[in-house]
């Protein structure tokens, strides 16, 4: 039960946080610094989640080989500035070949 109630608070701090966001002023949010803030929190958030899921298993620091080629593919088809999903695709593709010859 101790769960379902830590469930309820992140879901109403979610939505605090949206609500505070729309009701912020127009001028806050105008201002350089929170404007250049709100265009790079996601990129390193993101970041972030694709370092933790493509490096670490049940919490531990590992590499695997093909989780790592799928994520070099995903890096060339960002340089080659390939539509977003073909970038997702060239990742699975590579990883799922990867897999398949590594047995």
């Amino acid at each position: 039960m101790t769960l379902w109630w830590a469930i309820i608070v992140v879901c109403v701090g979610c939505y605090a946080l949206k609500v505070a966001g729309l009701a912020a002023p127009r001028r806050v949010l105008d201002h350089p610094r929170v404007r250049r803030f709100a265009e790079l929190v996601p990129v390193a958030l993101l970041a972030a989640l694709i370092a933790v899921q493509t490096f670490t298993q049940s919490g531990e620091l590992h590499f695997d080989v093909a989780r790592t080629c799928g994520l070099g593919a995903a890096v060339v088809a960002l340089l080659l500035r390939a539509p977003f999903l073909v970038i997702l695709a060239s990742a699975a593709v590579v990883t799922a070949l990867v897999r398949l010859l590594l047995g």
